[in-house]
């Protein structure tokens, strides 16, 4: 899907890039058997398991409990103000994360009633479930990496290069060191301006119709929900907490930069790292591998070992592992990540992962570095 040259604000029909059918059949046959097989043999189900509702308790309590002590006047000191709005941040991230991202995947549990009814827990914390879905499971899940089609590497603004396609500007060549704030803006743009956009957007794509419902009830959802948000999260701490409307302001964008970054780093050291590949499509929009060694061409796990960072981060440092099986709850990945690297090893294709958090960290940095180059390619 090329960019228009033209100077018409035409967005055109998605048109997808095809992957190959030949390539890699054996691989990915061979993955899934063992994987299916690991399941069976272990006589467990591939859904949310004990530790993932102690999980979603534990998360959504990190979110609504210091809101609640706040609001009900129960907390009443600045410091400890403050605390429950930073605590606000991480439990909105930890949400995201975990429960939200398993739901919309279809990965929490087999009853979809259950994974809509916690897929739409987006929407609460100031997102919009369908527009997500759109972003995350279409377009950067089955192109990744893909520039013009997986827009967690199309940035809505130019002050960040992330693939080496990508225009170059003269102000890229300090993006390693001015990105990490607008990381943090991510969730803002949320709240704002992201979901009204995206939404007439992926309408006028085409996209929207893959939601199965009508647009006037997708537009409909999406401004009830920022009603509702706005109202709990801006309007009843004005009128409850002593404190001005712009301190409960400058609170709230706390709470929404510290859940953007948290999220963000997570997502973005998987993917725009040295060793991940950026594809193009040739002139017919063909791909020259199959998706299964395309996701694994494009995407890095960090820090295996850390068992905090697998339950904190929903297992989304076992990225690798999430691609090739996004349907499958994130409780999971550990043991299938042993399985997806001697397989990926066995037919000689790729399988990328930082040993630590800090390194991933570094690997990024060192991109954006040579991103910020105008030979990087």
């Amino acid at each position: 899907m090329e960019k228009e040259k033209s100077t018409s604000t035409a967005i055109p029909a998605f048109v997808p890039p095809k992957f190959s059918t030949k390539v890699g059949k054996e691989f990915n046959a061979t993955l899934k058997k063992r994987v299916r097989a690991y399941f069976k043999d272990n006589n467990i189900s591939k859904y949310a398991n004990a530790n993932m509702k102690f999980k979603t308790v534990f998360m959504l309590s990190l979110y609504f409990v210091p809101y609640f002590l706040m609001i009900t006047g129960t907390i009443t000191n600045i410091w400890g103000v403050i605390l429950c709005w930073a605590l606000l941040g991480f439990g909105m991230a930890g949400i995201g994360m975990t429960i939200i991202h398993d739901a919309n995947h279809g990965a929490y549990s087999k009853n979809k009633t259950v994974n809509y009814l916690l897929g739409r827990c987006v929407n609460l914390v100031g997102a919009f479930a369908p527009n997500w879905k759109i972003q995350h499971n279409v377009l950067h899940h089955t192109y990744t990496n893909i520039q013009h089609f997986d827009e967690d590497v199309d940035p809505p603004v130019p002050i960040i290069r992330f693939t080496p396609h990508d225009k170059y500007r003269k102000i890229h060549r300090f993006q390693f060191l001015y990105a990490w704030f607008f990381y943090s803006l991510m969730t803002v743009s949320w709240i704002t301006i992201k979901d009204w956009q995206q939404l007439f957007r992926y309408k006028k794509m085409g996209l929207t119709k893959n939601e199965n419902e009508k647009f006037s009830s997708l537009f409909m959802e999406l401004l009830i929900s920022k009603v509702f948000y706005y109202t709990y999260i801006l309007v009843l701490p004005i009128i409850f907490l002593d404190i001005p409307w712009w301190g409960i302001v400058l609170l709230l964008l706390l709470k929404q930069m510290i859940s953007g970054f948290t999220l963000a780093i997570v997502f973005i050291l998987a993917h725009v790292v040295p060793d991940a590949a950026f594809p193009k499509p040739d002139k017919d929009l063909k791909m020259e591998n199959s998706w299964a060694i395309h996701q694994l061409e494009t995407t890095s796990n960090f820090s295996p070992k850390s068992r905090i960072f697998q339950w904190f981060i929903g297992g989304l440092n076992f990225q690798v592992e999430h691609h090739l099986f996004p349907n499958i709850c994130h409780v999971h990945y550990k043991k299938l990540s042993k399985i997806v690297k001697e397989t990926a090893l066995e037919f000689g294709l790729p399988y990328y992962s930082e040993p630590t958090f800090l390194s991933a960290v570094r690997s990024h940095s060192k991109m954006l570095y040579k991103l910020g180059k105008p030979t990087a390619s």
